[in-house]
C-alpha cells in the first residue's frame, strides 16, 4: 500500500484544486479579507471542496477505468495504468467524501448543503449525465457555480445574480473548450470513448463557444457598470478590469485553436505565462479598486457581484 501512496496523491489531482479558488471569490469581492473569522471559514470551505472534488475524481477514474485505458492521455492515470488499486482508491474516496461533507457542514450548514448538492450533481454526471449532449457541459458548469455559492455561504454573504451568471458562463466556456479538444484529439474514435462526444462536432462547439464567449464578456461588462456594483464599490472603476477579462478569454481561444490546448484548463493556466500573468493582474487590480473604493453605506455581507 505504501508504494501506492504517491499514485494515490496523483489520482487526487491536486493541480485541479485551482478550480476551488472560486470558493474564495466571495471573500475578496465582499472585502472580508481583513476579517480573521471570514478568512478562516473561507479557507475551510476551500479545503472541504478540495476533498469533495478529489472524491469525484477518484469515482470518475474507478468507473471509467476501461475507457481510460483506450485513451491516449487518460491511460496514464494511476488506476488506468495499474499503479493504484481500485480497492485503495474506493476506500480513499469514501474517506474524502465523509471528511469533506463533515467539514463543509462544520463551516456552515448552508455550506454543507451546497457541498452535498455539488456531490449529488457530480455523481449524477458520472452515472449518466456526461453521456447526454449539452446537459453534460451544463452539469460541469453547475459545479463551478456551486463552488462560488459555497464561498458566499461560508462567510454569510448574500448571493448576487451577477455571481451566478458570470461564473456559469465562464464555466461553460471552459467546458465547451474541453469538449472541443477531446473531439479534436480522439477524432473518429471519439464516440467509442464517450457517447456524447459522437453527438458533437467541432463546428457545433465553435458556434456554442462563440455564443458563450460574447455572453461572458457582455455580462461581465454589464456587471462593472451595474447600479449594484457602483453602489458597493463606490465608483465605476471596476470597468477597468474588463481588458483583463477580454485578454484572458482571447488568449485562451488562441491556445485552444492554435496550440491545441483547452483539454485541461488547470494545465493551461499554470503553463502559459501570459495567461497566468493576466489572471494575477486582474486579481491585483480588482483588490486595489475594492480596497480604495467607498461603498455607499452598503452592508458588509453583500457581495458586489
Amino acid at each position: 500500500m505504501a508504494n501506492e501512496l504517491p499514485y494515490l496523491v496523483a489520482a487526487l489531482r491536486p493541480r485541479q484544486w485551482l478550480k476551488n479558488g472560486l470558493v474564495l471569490a466571495a471573500l475578496v469581492f465582499a472585502r472580508r479579507w481583513d476579517d480573521p473569522v471570514a478568512v478562516q471559514q473561507a479557507v475551510l470551505a476551500f479545503v472541504a471542496f478540495c476533498l469533495l472534488a478529489s472524491f469525484t475524481y477518484l469515482l470518475n477514474d474507478i468507473r471509467d477505468v476501461e475507457e481510460d485505458r483506450r485513451h491516449p492521455h487518460k491511460c496514464l492515470r494511476p488506476i488506468a495504468a495499474g499503479k493504484l488499486s481500485v480497492s485503495l482508491a474506493a476506500v480513499s474516496a469514501v474517506v474524502l467524501l465523509g471528511t469533506g461533507l463533515v467539514l463543509a457542514f462544520l463551516v456552515n450548514p448552508a455550506t454543507g448543503i451546497v457541498g452535498a448538492s455539488y456531490v449529488a450533481v457530480m455523481v449524477l454526471y458520472q452515472l449518466g449525465l456526461k453521456e447526454v449532449v449539452i446537459i453534460d457541459v451544463l452539469a460541469i458548469a453547475s459545479g463551478f457555480v456551486l463552488r462560488a455559492v459555497a464561498g458566499a455561504t461560508a462567510i454569510n454573504a448574500d448571493i448576487s445574480p451577477w455571481l451566478l451568471i458570470c461564473t456559469a458562463q465562464l464555466a461553460l466556456f471552459l467546458a465547451l473548450g474541453k469538449r472541443r479538444q477531446e473531439l479534436v484529439l480522439l477524432g473518429h474514435e471519439a464516440a467509442s470513448h464517450r457517447a456524447a462526444l459522437g453527438q458533437y462536432s467541432t463546428y457545433m462547439l465553435d458556434q456554442m463557444i462563440a455564443v458563450v464567449t460574447a455572453s461572458t464578456v457582455m455580462s461581465y461588462a454589464l456587471y462593472t457598470i451595474s447600479e449594484r456594483t457602483i453602489h458597493m464599490v463606490g465608483s465605476t472603476n471596476m470597468i477597468y478590469t474588463v481588458p483583463f477579462v477580454l485578454y484572458g478569454i482571447f488568449r485562451y481561444l488562441y491556445l485552444m485553436h492554435n496550440k491545441g490546448e483547452g483539454g485541461a484548463p488547470d494545465r493551461v493556466l499554470l503553463s502559459d505565462k501570459p495567461l497566468l500573468l493576466d489572471v494575477l493582474l486582474y486579481v491585483i487590480v480588482s483588490v486595489i479598486i475594492l480596497h480604495f473604493g467607498h461603498p455607499e453605506a452598503a452592508p458588509e455581507s453583500v457581495l458586489p457581484i
